[in-house]
């Protein structure tokens, strides 16, 4: 489960920020929300099982995702990947002179096999400047080590002893600790890998493949059919399969150099997914089926939701953490509406799975379907860095309307619009 996540000196995050699932200690006015939208870890711990971003266009609602993913991937690569004289791909706050040889900060607290955990790191684009990771065992919370530029202290539970000498200076020691199969960091880097998923509503071809694989091996296969029918897609069934391409698949004004350069390079094989509708006679009786290709003959909203369906499926089965930027993009607001309410519920959502979404869409800004602290607001100041924060934060009444007041722009991260009444001269 995710706890919280903090970034700062990235992109367009000056100072640093922190963005928390921990549940505040309020009252919905419907009682509902309380029951099932939050869940408890111990008795000093309830967390959030979903969570909304708002903020007007570019004001780094998308850089919090960006952050998290950069993070996710230099933990688990950075050993691997990097060589000793390649830069870390840190992206600075670039709008102040306080910030230029600042290192970024990124840390993520979670929870593992019922511990709490917490990891982080300053970098540079040159090296690691810090690292240190920390568990609460049972009550308090206990170093299992921390590094200062190449001076790391291991504590005996971490078991990683002659380890830091392999550590580069521009690789972290979790990383470099689980290439050499110290326990702890394979757990962890298993988490993140498998436990915590972070994807773009704007570009769905990476996660549609998963939906496709899935319905493939029969995993899921059933709740992923179920999903679809459900949200009123218009089609009855999907048929996935792999068909076999030769020479002879290509168009005749293909040059041969190309199709020969497709085969010889693993173009040997292509998915198709089609869906099955009905079709009617003259009088409205179903009388056979007509099959569509989903990527050519079906809307781009169906084809993201098709797309989100098996990461959502996997999501709320095991438990898992899915952050979805642009979530709104091309799905109709009543089946965004569908989704949520599929994780804040403790019938659809038994196994605690979390969904955190950056979006613009104010019909989710309900006080029926969301408790204060599960919605949050990205803003740019003056100066164009970023603040984070909470309606929790806010003193609003049980009865307010999110909605409305958001509008009109009383908890901020809304745009500004200036007088366009001038913008397109008229001349005679």
């Amino acid at each position: 489960m995710l706890i919280e996540f903090s970034v700062g000196n990235y992109r367009s995050f000056k100072e640093q920020v922190t963005f928390s699932m921990v549940a505040a200690n309020l009252v919905a006015k419907d009682k509902k929300l309380d029951e099932n939208n939050v869940f408890e870890v111990d008795d000093d711990l309830k967390l959030l099982k979903s969570a909304a971003i708002y903020g007007a266009n570019a004001s780094g609602k998308s850089n919090l995702a960006r952050a998290l993913t950069f993070m996710r991937w230099f933990m688990i690569n950075s050993s691997k990947e990097t060589q000793s004289t390649e830069k870390i791909g840190v992206e600075r706050f670039k709008l102040s002179t306080e910030t230029e040889a600042k290192p970024s900060f990124f840390e993520i607290v979670f929870l593992m096999n019922g511990k709490r955990y917490r990891y982080g790191f300053e970098a540079t684009r040159d090296r690691v400047v810090c690292e240190w990771l920390f568990y609460v065992p049972k009550s308090r919370e206990t170093k299992l080590f921390e590094r200062k530029q190449d001076n790391i202290s291991v504590s005996k539970t971490y078991k990683a002893d002659g380890i830091q000498q392999k550590t580069r200076h521009n690789a972290l020691f979790l990383s470099v600790s689980a290439q050499f199969n110290v326990n702890i960091a394979e757990k962890i880097l298993d988490w993140l890998t498998n436990r915590v998923k972070v994807v773009s509503g704007l570009d769905d071809r990476g996660y549609q493949g998963y939906t496709v694989s899935c319905l493939m091996d029969n995993e899921n296969k059933d709740e992923i059919l179920q999903l679809l029918k459900k949200l009123d897609l218009g089609f009855s069934d999907v048929k996935v399969e792999e068909i076999e391409i030769t020479a002879d698949s290509f168009p005749n004004e293909l040059p041969d150099e190309i199709k020969n350069f497709i085969l010889k390079n693993g173009g040997r094989k292509i998915t198709s997914v089609q869906t099955m509708h009905r079709k009617f006679d003259g009088k409205g009786n179903s009388v056979s089926t007509e099959m569509f290709d989903l990527d050519d003959q079906e809307s781009e909203g169906t084809q993201k939701v098709f797309a989100l369906a098996g990461p959502l499926v996997d999501t709320l089965k095991n438990g898992k953490v899915l952050i979805i930027d642009e979530f709104d993009a091309r799905i109709h607001p009543l089946i965004s509406r569908a989704i949520v309410e599929l994780f804040n519920s403790n019938e659809t959502n038994p196994s605690n799975a979390q969904l955190i979404f950056m979006t613009h869409d104010t019909n989710l800004l309900s006080n029926k379907l969301f408790r204060r602290d599960q919605i949050w607001f990205a803003e740019k100041n003056r100066y164009g860095a970023t603040d984070l924060y909470s309606l929790a934060e806010y003193k609003v009444r049980n009865d307010a309307s999110f909605e409305s007041d958001y509008i009109k722009g009383r908890y901020g991260a809304i745009p500004y619009i200036g007088n366009l009444n001038h913008l397109i001269d008229s001349h005679a």
